[in-house]
C-alpha cells in the first residue's frame, strides 16, 4: 500500500480498478479543516487525464513497475515499436501514449520503458538528445533588445524555442523532457 504522502511524479497507483499514473501532484495545507493532496492522473488503458482529490493520509495499491532499456524501431502512425535488445522480442506502445516522447525520440535510440504489471506504459527519454534542425527562420542582426528566441523544427518532428544564432542543419542538445534548448552541438 501506498499512502498520499509517497506520491511522486511518474508513480502508479490503483484506483476504482483501473492503473493511473500521477503525472502531477500537490500537497494543500488550507487554514481551515484538514490537509489534502489535488492531482492530475492519467489512465494507462484509455489514456484519459483527471483532476482527483485526496485526503491526506488516504491509502492505495501499489502497482509493480519495472524500468527495461529498449530499442525504439520506427512509428507507423498508430503505434510506436521497440525491441529489447538483449531478447530480441518487438512490441508496440499505442502513440496516443507516447505522443509528446516521439518528437524527440529517433529510430534506434535507446530509451526506458516503464512496464506496469508487465505491459509496457511509458517511454523515459535521456536527460539530453542530439537533434538536427530541419526548419527555421534566419535570425534578423540588431533585432533583439533582450534574450529572443525563434521556433525551430527538429529532424524528428518536434519543435522548440531557439537564440536567434540557430540555423538550419545546426545540430542542438535538447532536453526533451522539458523540451527546451541547452546548447549547440
Amino acid at each position: 500500500m501506498v499512502d498520499t504522502n509517497s506520491f511522486k511524479n511518474g508513480m502508479h497507483i490503483e484506483l476504482d480498478g483501473k492503473v493511473w499514473r500521477i503525472l502531477e501532484f500537490q500537497h494543500v495545507k488550507p487554514g481551515k479543516g484538514g490537509a489534502f493532496v489535488r492531482t492530475k492522473l492519467r489512465s494507462l488503458g484509455a489514456g484519459a487525464v483527471v483532476d482527483r482529490t485526496f485526503r491526506a493520509g488516504e491509502k492505495f495499491p501499489r502497482v509493480h513497475t519495472e524500468v527495461k532499456n529498449v530499442q525504439y524501431l520506427y512509428e507507423d502512425g498508430t503505434e510506436a515499436h521497440f525491441m529489447d535488445p538483449d531478447t530480441y522480442d518487438q512490441f508496440a506502445v499505442p502513440r496516443g501514449e507516447l505522443e509528446d516522447e516521439l518528437s524527440f525520440m529517433q529510430p534506434n535510440a535507446t530509451v526506458q520503458v516503464l512496464a506496469v504489471n508487465g505491459k509496457p506504459s511509458s517511454v523515459q527519454l535521456p536527460a539530453s538528445v542530439e537533434l538536427v534542425v530541419t526548419d527555421t527562420e534566419p535570425g534578423v542582426k540588431g533585432d533583439t533588445v533582450s534574450n529572443v528566441t525563434k521556433a525551430a523544427t527538429l529532424e524528428t518532428g518536434g519543435v522548440v524555442q531557439v537564440p536567434l544564432f540557430v540555423n538550419i542543419g545546426d545540430k542542438l542538445k535538447i532536453d526533451p523532457a522539458e523540451k527546451r534548448y541547452i546548447s549547440r552541438v
